[in-house]
C-alpha cells in the first residue's frame, strides 16, 4: 500500500517481502513428461546408421533357426516342452531364438548405443543441460532400445508363422510378451552401463550374454541339466523370457507364467530406478 508522509509527499510503496522459491524435489526434479523428445531425436540419429548392422540382429536367430531347427530338427524329432507337451524341435526351439532376438535388439541399443553417447560423444550432459529430467533421458533411451527389439521379434514371429511354428492362436500373445522382454533388458542394460568406463568393461556383457543365449533352455529342455545348474539357469532373465513365450507359442498355458511376467517388471523397475539415480549422479549432483 502507498503511505502518506507528514510533508504530504507520498512515500514509495511497501512490497511484501517474497519468498525465494523452494528447490524443485521429488518426481518433478527427474521427469518432465518429454521422453519423446529422445526418442524423436535416436529416431532422426537411426537415418544416418549403417542398416546392415540392425539387419544383422534380424538374420542371426534366423540363421539359426533354419540350421538347428530345420536342419538339425529332421534327426532329433520331437521335445519335451516343461509343460509336458511334445512339439517338433523347430516349434520348441523358435520361441526361445525370438525372447534371443528382443534380448540382443534391447541390449545391443542400450548398451554400446549408450556408452557411445555417454563417454564420447557427450549427449546426456547437452539433453540434461535443458528442461530434460534424468528420467526423461532413461525412457526415452529405453524406448528406441525397445523399438530395435520390437522390430527383430515381430519380424522373427512372421518367419515362426510363414514355417508353421506356431502351434497356437495364443502365439499373437508373444508380441507384447517380447515387448515385455525387450523392456526389461533395456532397463538393466542402461543401468549396467552408466558404470561403464572403457571398452574392455564392455566385453563383460557379452561374457553375461552367452551362456544365458546357450543354456537357458533355447535349444534344448533345462531338465537335461543335474538340480544345482538348474536352479543357476531359472535364476537368469532369458530363461524367463523363453518360458514365457514358449508357453504362448505352444499354446501350453500355465500360472507359471505370471511368475515369468513379475520377474520382468521387477527387472523394469530396478533398471529404471538404477538408471535415473546413475544419470543424475553423474551429470546433476
Amino acid at each position: 500500500m502507498t503511505h502518506s508522509t507528514s510533508s504530504g509527499q507520498a512515500a514509495a510503496p511497501t512490497l511484501a517481502p517474497t519468498r525465494p522459491e523452494p528447490e524443485q524435489r521429488g518426481i518433478g526434479s527427474l521427469y518432465a513428461g518429454n521422453a519423446r523428445s529422445v526418442v524423436s531425436r535416436g529416431l532422426l540419429a537411426t537415418r544416418s546408421t549403417n542398416w546392415i548392422i540392425i539387419l544383422s540382429g534380424f538374420f542371426e536367430p534366423v540363421f539359426f533357426l533354419l540350421a538347428l531347427g530345420v536342419g538339425l530338427g529332421s534327426i532329433v524329432g520331437s521335445v519335451q516342452t516343461t509343460a509336458g507337451q511334445a512339439v517338433p524341435y523347430a516349434a520348441f526351439i523358435a520361441p526361445g531364438l525370438l525372447a534371443v532376438a528382443a534380448m540382443n535388439g534391447a541390449i545391443y541399443d542400450s548398451t554400446w548405443n549408450v556408452f557411445f553417447k555417454m563417454q564420447y560423444a557427450k549427449l546426456y550432459e547437452g539433453m540434461l543441460a535443458t528442461s530434460l529430467g534424468p528420467l526423461d533421458v532413461a525412457l526415452g533411451e529405453i524406448l528406441l532400445a525397445l523399438l530395435r527389439g520390437g522390430v527383430y521379434a515381430t519380424g522373427f514371429l512372421i518367419v515362426m508363422q510363414v514355417l508353421g511354428l506356431n502351434l497356437s492362436w495364443t502365439a499373437l500373445l508373444a508380441i507384447p510378451a517380447v515387448l515385455l522382454i525387450a523392456f526389461g533388458f533395456a532397463s538393466l542394460g542402461m543401468a549396467v552401463t552408466s558404470y561403464m568406463k572403457t571398452f574392455q568393461q564392455m566385453d563383460w556383457i557379452n561374457f553375461f550374454l552367452l551362456p544365458m543365449f546357450l543354456f537357458s533352455a533355447t535349444f534344448f529342455p533345462v531338465s537335461v541339466y543335474p538340480v544345482p545348474v538348474q536352479v543357476i539357469v531359472e535364476i537368469f532373465p532369458l530363461w524367463h523370457g523363453v518360458e514365457l513365450v514358449r508357453g504362448l507359442t505352444t499354446g501350453s498355458l500355465d500360472i507359471a507364467m505370471l511368475g515369468h511376467v513379475a520377474y520382468f517388471v521387477v527387472m523394469i523397475a530396478v533398471g529404471l530406478t538404477f538408471t535415473t539415480r546413475r544419470l543424475r549422479a553423474l551429470f546433476l549432483d
